[in-house]
């Protein structure tokens, strides 16, 4: 293996995986650009053709296109699936977000970690085994894909077209530690209806922030306790978190309505039906008890995906040779054994391999807590190892 990695580490340097970061960087990737993510994927397309590997720029919705290429082998291995998201939040208040700035060893700009840092890393090694003229068994299939920070078309539009792998490994940053779970994603919002009237006749009004507070306290009583309790190998509990309430007009009206936001995440093994039932059951027993509570649940819209899909948790068995593979690569590399974690946001791996039946982990260079800031950073020590580990993992486990 030694021989391998060294015939890789000959055909790719550090200074020019950090060029394809700045390239894919300097191309903004955020809503409100005409089709967003499309001028990446065209990129990324041209970076493949140029060093003979078969690519796609796939259109999958309002103009907007995921990136597909792959590294064919003979037919007779296993498939390995390297993919993150090419679109990125907006700059908000970021001087020179498209620029990327080199300070305290670290790349900065928008992007550089989240995740076009951690793409150009799986793309530089396709690129690595291409020019070594490494042979391999199974194929490595690169998808760069849209909306991940949104409803996630991409993946969704990767799946229905019946993808197929033996592994994925998704690019968000994880510190170069293996993540082998993450927990599920909803939010909903609870709206609660009273009936306004003039603060000096209240008692003929139905105030629907104290049944928001009502509801709420139902829930501290009978449901928390329950999804405390629920808890995971390696992601721990599952959790709820009031995020946002409003409700009323001013102090001299009964407030006619009220809405209270939540975020509900839950660890693999729960079901998303079950979660909507316990909700939909207190408003039942409220409805009960109280002939003026009324409240109707809804998933609110920025977390609404594709009709059948959701923010599923992800898991993959512990005993998957993939595991092993990247942590004895790991190892290898940079010398530090990786820790086997769990990822604390939620990614697209809940849907490859929720719904596309694909085992999944999470690994990347990169630390999580800059992403979407204003002072998103990758630091340049883990890049080049980074792009080294995937490209002997893919030797490894597609022999």
């Amino acid at each position: 293996m030694n021989d391998l990695l060294e015939k890789i580490s000959k055909n790719i340097s550090e200074e020019e995986i950090i060029d394809l970061i700045k390239s894919l960087v300097k191309i903004p990737s955020h809503p409100g650009i005409k089709n967003q993510e499309t001028k990446v994927a065209e990129y990324i397309h041209n970076v493949f053709q140029k060093e003979g590997i078969h690519s796609e720029v796939v259109p999958v919705v309002d103009g907007r296109s995921n990136i597909i290429a792959k590294l064919e082998g003979e037919g007779k291995g296993k498939t390995l699936l390297l993919t993150g998201h090419i679109d990125t939040v907006p700059p908000y208040g970021m001087s020179k977000p498209f620029e990327v700035q080199v300070k305290d060893d670290k790349l900065l700009g928008r992007g550089v970690v989240d995740m076009k840092g951690p793409l150009a890393c799986m793309i530089m090694a396709m690129i690595g085994l291409k020019r070594a003229g490494i042979g391999l068994k199974g194929d490595v299939i690169f998808a760069g894909v849209i909306d991940e920070e949104e409803k996630s078309e991409g993946t969704i539009e990767l799946i229905e077209s019946g993808i197929k792998a033996d592994a994925a490994i998704v690019g968000e940053p994880s510190e170069l530690e293996i993540c082998i779970a993450h927990r599920g994603l909803e939010w909903f919002e609870f709206v609660f209806q009273g009936r306004a009237v003039h603060g000096g006749k209240q008692e003929e009004g139905i105030n629907a922030i104290l049944k928001a507070s009502n509801f709420i306290q139902k829930v501290e009583n009978d449901l928390i306790p329950k999804i405390n309790k629920r808890n995971h190998r390696v992601t721990k509990s599952s959790s709820m978190n009031y995020g946002l309430i409003k409700g009323g007009t001013q102090p001299s009206t009964v407030a006619g309505d009220c809405i209270l936001k939540v975020d509900r995440r839950w660890v693999p093994g729960e079901k998303y039906k079950d979660i909507i039932n316990e909700y939909e059951e207190v408003i039942k027993e409220l409805e009960k008890e109280d002939k003026d509570f009324k409240c109707k649940l809804r998933v609110m819209d920025v977390s609404v995906m594709r009709e059948g899909y959701v923010h599923e948790a992800m898991e993959i068995d512990s005993e998957h040779p993939i595991i092993d593979i990247v942590s004895e690569t790991t190892k290898e590399i940079i010398g530090i054994e990786p820790k086997k974690t769990s990822f604390t946001a939620w990614t697209d791996g809940g849907l490859i391999s929720g719904y596309g039946k694909i085992p999944t982990i999470v690994f990347a260079p990169g630390d999580l807590e800059s992403a979407h800031s204003s002072d998103e950073y990758l630091a340049i020590e883990q890049i080049y190892p980074a792009t080294l580990i995937y490209a002997m993992t893919a030797i490894k486990f597609c022999k």
